[in-house]
């Protein structure tokens, strides 16, 4: 009997310093919330945001034309041995070749200058037409999102930085 008695005591206790402990501890009326309504939106927002994201899709072309200039540094992906550069040296190298295409330089010019891909030079750095999803993910990004003629930001994938031009 004293047991019970210390046990109840320690009860009266805690509700007294910790009502919400106390309802916690002793029935499911706590359960009315939270989850129960934050699950639903969060899972109607995520349904939202992807049917966006699959009408935006299907408002851009599955198949385009592009060229693009590749600058390449230590650690990317198919680099020819003779590309020492660091990624930093990299990425500025292609932020330059940008500016001189914006300030008006030929495209080809600019191929012959900065391209480390093999052969870029002789074709200009054209790609010929590609489907969505043929080119790894963030170049066949940015390329999709472009318009005729525009030309991209630079574009970082595990091969270096791209510039890229949509041709069709």
């Amino acid at each position: 009997m004293a047991a019970l008695a210390g046990r109840v005591s320690v009860l009266l206790a805690l509700a007294f310093v910790c009502p919400a402990c106390t309802t916690l501890a002793t029935g499911p009326d706590w359960t009315g919330g939270g989850l129960e309504t934050i699950g639903p939106a969060r899972a109607a927002e995520r349904e939202a945001v992807e049917e966006r994201e699959r009408q935006r899709l299907a408002r851009l072309p599955t198949r385009i034309g592009a060229r693009h200039i590749l600058v390449m540094h230590q650690r990317s992906q198919q680099r020819p041995e003779n590309v020492t550069r660091t990624r930093e040296e990299a990425k500025k190298k292609a932020e330059e070749c940008l500016r001189a295409l914006r300030s008006g330089a030929a495209w080809e010019s600019v191929v012959t200058e900065c391209s480390d891909e093999p052969g870029a030079a002789e074709r200009g750095g054209d790609l010929g037409q590609f489907e969505r999803g043929a080119m790894v993910k963030a170049f066949s990004d940015a390329a999709f999102e472009l318009q005729i003629n525009e030309i991209s930001e630079v574009v970082e994938t595990a091969y270096g930085f791209h510039i890229i031009q949509r041709t069709e």
